[in-house]
Parts: structure tokens; sequence; C-alpha cells
């Protein structure tokens, strides 16, 4: 047995062995093939292990929100049993009594209409107004009337930013981590910035803050307006439902008269499917938010 070993250029080996009957084994190649072999495994493995802690998180994620609607649900059948008809002697009956003997229906809808147009404006929290909404008028006048005042609510501090526009260009370049989210209102076309205005208002990102920040970015009026008007339908929603469910308490209250199982089993499903959907919802918002960003910030590098 020969062996005939040449070393060419580049550092290839190649022996030609006459046993073989003169073929040639390139052991680069061997090699370069048992390394693929063996990386095809561990790359299998790795995917595996991806895959699996994957599952694990997802099984871990759905584990806690089933936790957290199992708490929500004891906490308010406790609220609705106990907490809640004393809450209401003490103070929402009182409130509530002197609302309709003071106010009639028409003017509420006024004062409900003009808080939430104008609380923003000025830097105060409307929730409350849209709970005398719900008490009062329902989902539908209530919506309505919410909506309504939540237009020009966005409005105002959209053209008084326009006479700041440089200021706030300069706040949003001082804190700049800050301001990504905001930005992104501004980029794109009008179809663009509408679906970032909307994922920005479901998201928990201060409502008041972006009203005046939002014209920094350059966003147009339109989408601004849609965006908004959509991206608070849920909160509208749940601001609703929340003061329905005070008014219910309070008429129970009134009556001298504890709710029946069935209605605090229907109260206490309606309270945690409204908070599942929205923490839901939300969610989605901020996962599809950071998504944007990671489109974004190749196209600004």
């Amino acid at each position: 047995m020969t062996y005939d070993v040449n070393v060419e250029e580049g550092g290839q080996i190649e022996v030609n062995i006459d046993e073989l009957k003169g073929e040639y084994v390139n052991m680069r190649e061997v090699e370069g093939q048992h390394g693929q072999s063996e990386g095809g495994v561990g790359s299998n493995s790795d995917s595996m292990m991806m895959t699996s802690g994957r599952w694990w998180c997802l099984i871990w994620w759905w584990a806690k929100l089933i936790l957290l609607i199992l708490f929500l649900g004891v906490l308010a059948a406790v609220f609705f049993k106990w907490v809640g008809p004393f809450f209401m002697d003490k103070e929402i009956v009182p409130i509530l009594n002197w609302e309709t003997t003071t106010f009639s229906k028409p003017v509420l809808a006024a004062i409900v209409f003009a808080s939430v147009a104008l609380f923003p404006v000025i830097f105060l929290p409307s929730t409350p107004s849209m709970w005398v909404a719900g008490m009062t008028f329902g989902y539908g006048y209530g919506f309505l009337l919410i909506i309504g005042g939540v237009t020009i609510g966005v409005s105002l501090p959209y053209f008084i930013g326009l006479l700041f526009h440089n200021k706030m260009q300069e706040w949003l370049q001082r804190y700049p981590k800050k301001a990504r989210v905001i930005k992104l209102a501004g980029e794109g076309n009008q179809v663009y910035q509408f679906q970032a205005v909307t994922l920005i208002r479901i998201s928990p990102f201060p409502y008041i803050v972006f009203n005046y920040c939002a014209v920094a970015t350059n966003v147009k009026y339109i989408p601004y307006l849609l965006g908004s008007m959509v991206g608070m339908v849920p909160e509208i929603l749940v601001a609703i439902y929340t003061g329905i469910m005070i008014k219910t308490l309070a008429d129970a209250s009134t009556d001298q008269r504890t709710l029946s199982t069935t209605q605090i089993i229907f109260n206490v499903c309606g309270f945690c499917l409204t908070v599942t959907t929205t923490v839901i919802i939300t969610i989605y918002a901020k996962r599809r938010l950071k998504e944007l960003q990671m489109e974004e910030e190749p196209l600004l590098q």
C-alpha cells in the first residue's frame, strides 16, 4: 500500500491510495461534510429546544391569565356582595340623588359632553364623566355622547399644539427613548398614521400627553382624529359598563335588597370578560407597536 500526499495551494490535502484504485479523497470536503452533519444535528436540537421553550412560555402566559381572571372574579364577587353595597350607601347613592334632583337629563348630557370635551385640554381626567354617561344614558346615547365629546377633546389640544410646534419637537428630541412611540404616528402615509394612532390610543400611553405631543410628529389631522376615535372605543365601552354596574349596585342599595346569585354571577362574568378583553387588546396593541418600531428603525439608520 502506498500513499501519495500532495499539498496544494490553500492548504488542501489530497491522498492517493493505491488500493482505492487511484481515487482521490478531499480531506477538506470530508471535514466539511462531517461538520455539516454535526451542525445539522445541532441546529435541529436547538430548534426543538426553542420550540419547546416557546410552548412553555405560551402555556405559562395563559396560566397567568387564567389565574388573573380567577382572582378578579373572586375580587368582583366580594365587591358585589359586601364592599359595593356599603360604598353605595355612603358615597354613590347620595351623589346620584343630588344629581337627579338638581339636573334634568338634557342639562346632565350637556355637562357630560362639555367635561369630556374640555377636561383633557386642561389636563383633567374625563373617565368619571364617562361613568355618569353610562349610569344615566346607557350604551346607546351614552356612547354617542362620549364619542362626540372625545372628537372635540382630541382636536383642541392638536390645534393648540400647532402654536407650540417647535417647542414640542424640541421636547421629543430631548427625550428620544420616550418619544419613539409617539414618532410612529407621523411616519408613512395616512393609512399607516391611522394605524399607529389607533394602537397608541389602545396602548397604556398617557391619553392627555399624546393629545399635545402628537402634532410634533407631523401627523395629519384626519388620520389622527379617526385613529383617536377608533382607539378610544375600548376605553369608552369599559367606562360605560362601569357606570351601568355602579347604577345596578346603587339601585339594589336604594331598594334595601341584595343582589341575587344569578345577578352576581352575571355581573362578575361580565366584569371578568370586560377586563380580559381589554387586557388582550392592550397586549396586542403594545406588540404591534413594537413591530412598527422594528420596521421603522432600519429606515432611520
